[in-house]
């Protein structure tokens, strides 16, 4: 199965990790939530696996920006919904590795998890 990054194109740390994987000849898909959206069973199995706190982008100025009620008693239901909505709220990148899955980009993960997964052929 190949590696899929999740992300959006003009994120830093997207651009990071996407420039970490291209350096160390690693190959992936990319999917862009701007351009893509997201698959509410994709994003359901993802918070199966992480939790729905783990993906949820608090930080990022569009959560930020949510008016008072919809940050309120959340809960799975209401972040999913929120995520699907706006998949800028999904924390990035989500690498999806075929069976594992990390989110955010941390150099020292991605040399252990994937560098051994995902090298070119060549």
């Amino acid at each position: 199965m190949p590696i899929t990054i999740y992300g959006i194109k003009n994120c830093d740390t997207m651009k990071k990790a996407r420039t970490w994987l291209d350096s160390h000849g690693v190959a992936y898909d990319f999917h862009d939530y701007k351009t893509t959206g997201i698959a509410k069973d994709t994003l359901k199995q993802w918070s199966d696996e992480l939790g729905w706190e783990t993906l949820l982008n608090r930080a990022g100025t569009t959560f930020r920006k949510l008016p008072d009620s919809d940050k309120e008693g959340l809960n799975e239901r209401k972040a999913l919904a929120l995520m699907l909505a706006q998949p800028s709220m999904i924390k990035r990148p989500v690498l999806d590795l075929g069976g594992k899955l990390l989110v955010g980009f941390k150099p020292d993960v991605y040399v252990k998890e994937v560098a051994s997964k995902g090298k070119r052929k060549g």
